[in-house]
């Protein structure tokens, strides 16, 4: 393997070509559609498991058994959502072993590490409380069982947290060193890696996020009862809390999502502009709310970005730099560089950044030959060649040091090789914050009508919300095709382009396994659909005595 990975990082950038771009689109395809169908079940979970531990937080304080009801039913549809959950995010980190092999091998050591505590500590926390918070109702007391529900939910968060932490630093490497006697990197500071503000703010988003598509789907599914004239009682109790906590989980991602714009335009000011589709930037730059990409449009010609767009002046300079006329550049600016970043300093042209990344490339080759040389004449006993060869490490090892920032840029044959796609990237994010918007309307909407009895009645309302649940899934899906489209061409950002991430695979064996996985993931789409559905067709089980609340009179609203 660490032959297999100096060819890589040594060889000539001609070397690298040969796998694009078939072998790395189809790696890319296979990994995004599985990532993307994970991402199906993971915020669910997360949500979800928040309403359902407030809901037996109510059934807790207030002894009210249609809390208790309801809190279990809503178990059920996470224990559905969270089994097939598990199974897809096992098949992704198979993915990083057989399809990004040079990626493994470069930054295990420091992905590694999150990934371990995920399965140690996270994993473990689930699995030891997931049992008594769906078996142990009748077994446990009423706080113990409440504490169990928490600490799932806990456990699917912590889960998160690390994933993330990973991301987190592929996003903004920190607490690292690249090592060429063992040609890879390696962690300096474990708290810098796990308490990075980018990872933590990062998770806090996501999270947050993750609220919102849990409470727009509980509020779809009520709403269903509604319509059907059935559980008139659960369905409302149901609203009100996934309500309050999706607006409570918008409000907390509209915080963590500025600091997020902040934070990306300062470390990953390419994936800012492409989100702006900003191509020429300035001081007090405007923000295209909505409007229409020229996808023709290229860093180095003289064509407008925009064929039409409403804009809201200086907002983009005061997300990215907190200031009304600080100054945001553009994708050309990047790539002609010249201009002071945040800190002061004057950024390199793409060019330039080739042309060191080229020259780490050429001091690692070098160092390797020179290791090899070194160990033959201290085999020899050879002093002066000792003496040489050690002088010769010692100065590549600066070269390294110093400029090892820019290795990945070693790869590119082009300055246009460091743009991602940015009409994927700039649709995406208005994507993401417009349905982000619609539901910071809709959540304390309903809140309020709950509240003044009005929602029972309002049959379009209610179609409605329902009609909105795959909206919520748009939303989370474009929020990720954002963080992860935007950082393109990285694997690591700046230090390892995807193509020399990628495995030496037959493109073939990749496509063949891209198809099966799609067949695959239909299929357990649409057995967890199916049972979701029969699940939902069954409706909360009865309250002791077989007596429905509604139908009792209780509890009414």
């Amino acid at each position: 393997m660490l032959n297999a990975l100096a060819n890589v990082t040594a060889a000539s950038a001609d070397a690298v070509a040969p796998l694009a771009p078939t072998l790395v689109d189809w790696s890319r395809a296979q990994f995004a559609l599985t990532a993307m169908f994970h991402w199906c079940f993971v915020p669910l979970t997360l949500g979800l498991g928040v309403i359902m531990a407030v809901m037996e937080t109510l059934y807790v304080k207030t002894g009210d058994p249609k809390w208790r009801r309801t809190t279990r039913f809503w178990q059920k549809i996470f224990g559905i959502n969270f089994a097939i959950g598990v199974a897809t995010g096992i098949i992704l980190e198979f993915e990083f072993g057989t399809n990004w092999s040079n990626y493994s091998w470069l930054v295990g050591d420091i992905f590694g590490a999150p990934l371990a505590i995920e399965g140690i500590l996270a994993f473990f926390m689930e699995a030891t409380f997931i049992s008594i918070m769906f078996f142990g109702w009748d077994k446990v007391g009423k706080k113990a069982h409440l504490a169990s529900t928490w600490l799932t939910t806990a456990g699917a968060t912590f889960s998160a947290l690390w994933i993330l932490v990973a991301n987190a630093w592929m996003q903004n490497p920190v607490g690292w060193r690249f090592n060429p006697d063992t040609m890879r990197t390696e962690m300096t500071d474990f708290w810098a890696v796990a308490l990075s503000p980018f990872a933590i703010n990062k998770f806090l988003h996501t999270v947050t996020s993750s609220w919102m598509l849990g409470a727009a789907v509980v509020v779809g599914i009520a709403s269903w009862y509604l319509l059907k004239n059935r559980e008139k009682v659960f369905a409302l109790d149901s609203v009100r809390v996934a309500a309050a906590v999706g607006f409570a989980g918008l409000l907390l991602t509209l915080y963590t999502g500025d600091k997020s714009a902040y934070q990306v335009a300062g470390a990953q000011p390419m994936k800012f502009a492409a989100m702006e589709g900003l191509y020429d930037g300035g001081t007090g730059v405007e923000i295209t709310a909505v409007g229409i990409l020229n996808a023709e449009k290229k860093y180095d010609d003289t064509q407008k970005p925009m064929l039409w767009d409403v804009a809201l002046p200086k907002v983009l300079s005061l997300l990215a730099t907190h200031s009304l006329d600080g100054h945001v550049p553009g994708v050309s600016d990047i790539v002609r560089g010249g201009y002071k970043d945040k800190d002061g300093v004057t950024t390199l042209s793409v060019s330039e950044k080739m042309a060191l990344g080229k020259a780490v490339r050429r001091a690692l080759g070098e160092y390797t030959a020179t290791s090899k040389a070194l160990r033959e004449a201290q085999k020899r006993g050879d002093t002066a060649a000792v003496a040489t060869a050690t002088a010769h490490l010692e100065a590549q090892r600066k070269t390294l040091d110093a400029h090892f920032k820019y290795f990945g840029y070693g790869f590119f044959d082009s300055p246009a090789d460091a743009i991602p796609h940015v009409p994927l990237t700039f649709y995406s994010f208005r994507v993401m914050v417009i349905i982000g918007v619609y539901y910071f309307a809709l959540f304390p909407l309903l809140c309020w009508l709950v509240k003044t009895g009005r929602f029972a009645k309002m049959r379009g309302l209610q179609r409605l919300c329902v009609c909105s649940v795959p909206l919520a899934y748009i939303c989370s899906q474009a929020g990720w095709i954002v963080a992860e489209v935007g950082r393109q061409p990285w694997a690591i950002q700046d230090i390892l382009p995807l193509g020399a991430a990628v495995s030496n695979l037959d493109p073939t064996n990749v496509k063949v396994t891209f198809f099966i996985f799609l067949a695959l993931f239909s299929v357990l789409l649409a057995a967890e659909l199916r049972i979701l559905s029969k699940q939902i067709q069954a409706g909360p089980e009865p309250l002791s005595g077989g007596l429905d609340p509604c139908d009792a009179g209780l509890g009414g609203h």
